[in-house]
């Protein structure tokens, strides 16, 4: 976009002379702005998968004795809590089995 902006500037705005150079530096512009804005996206890998949800926080959805769901990061889980948690409480993830998660109430 930068390249066509400054073809544009060259033909209509830009004195006799200067249309070369101002082609020039808005390639030079566009290659710079493309080579920052890959290398910023690029910056770091994805986090995802259920290894992620360790120490995340979360809600009880139903009764957690032994066995219950959790909402932890807008999912619902199956979960497993050894102290056992109500409904609407706030649990930490310890660790997961397969895809069961171990959870801890937050007193």
């Amino acid at each position: 976009m930068i390249l066509v902006i400054g073809i544009a500037l060259a033909i209509f705005v830009v004195p006799d002379g200067w249309q070369w150079p101002v082609i020039i530096g808005a390639g030079i512009l566009e290659v710079v702005e493309t080579a920052i804005t890959w290398k910023w996206s690029r910056r770091g890998a994805p986090k995802v998968g259920v290894e992620t949800l360790i120490g995340a926080v979360g809600r009880v959805v139903t009764d957690c004795r032994q066995n219950g769901t959790v909402r932890v990061r807008g999912e619902i889980w199956q979960a497993r809590c050894d102290v056992g948690a109500d409904a609407d409480q706030r649990i930490r993830v310890r660790d997961r089995e397969n895809l069961t998660l171990i959870v801890d109430p937050i007193d």
